[in-house]
């Protein structure tokens, strides 16, 4: 036997127009490796803020860099309280987390130039959301040509700065905005 079905048995699948870029390490993430029963963002809140990539504290919540960016500066505001669902956050929190947007939003415009903003929940898991038992509201900045032919052509999302550096440019951008 020879042709796609050969190569399909040996595990290989059929081919297609995409190159693959294998990032193995995002395994750990898809399966829940390293989760166990303690919420990553309840851990997040013990350590120090360069460690944690925490860009800002609250009250109420906190500002963190994702692990896992769709763009460079992806910020994630988190309740410190450990809920699920938006309609369980009380007032103080509500009001928290949309001032904590704003804030984001004018940070990000000004330690990168963002011009345009992605701003969501993705509430349960059935809707996307990567760690359902915690809510977390992303802040995704973009720019005009951000969908250039790298992840068009190439496949591959090219981030500019290591997370460290981009927590630090944030981190001082944050406290020049109100």
């Amino acid at each position: 036997m020879t042709g796609p079905e050969e190569e399909e048995q040996k595990g290989v699948g059929l081919r297609d127009a995409f190159e693959r870029l294998y990032t193995p390490h995002r395994m750990a993430y898809i399966q829940g490796e390293g989760k166990g029963s303690d919420c990553p963002f309840c851990q997040i809140q013990a350590m120090d803020d360069a460690d944690g990539l925490v860009v800002a504290r609250g009250s109420e919540c906190f500002a963190v860099l994702n692990l896992y960016p769709y763009n460079s500066g992806h910020l994630m505001l988190v309740p410190n309280r450990h809920i699920a669902l938006y309609d369980d956050l009380t007032p103080t929190e509500t009001v928290e987390l949309a001032e904590m947007t704003q804030r984001a939003i004018r940070a990000l415009r000004r330690a990168s130039g963002a011009q345009g903003f992605n701003v969501g929940l993705n509430l349960g898991g059935v809707a996307g959301a990567g760690i359902a038992e915690h809510l977390h509201q992303h802040v995704v900045p973009r720019w005009g040509g951000d969908t250039n032919f790298m992840p068009v052509v190439g496949h591959t999302k090219v981030l500019p700065q290591l997370l460290p550096e981009t927590r630090e440019l944030l981190a001082k951008a944050w406290a020049q905005v109100s």
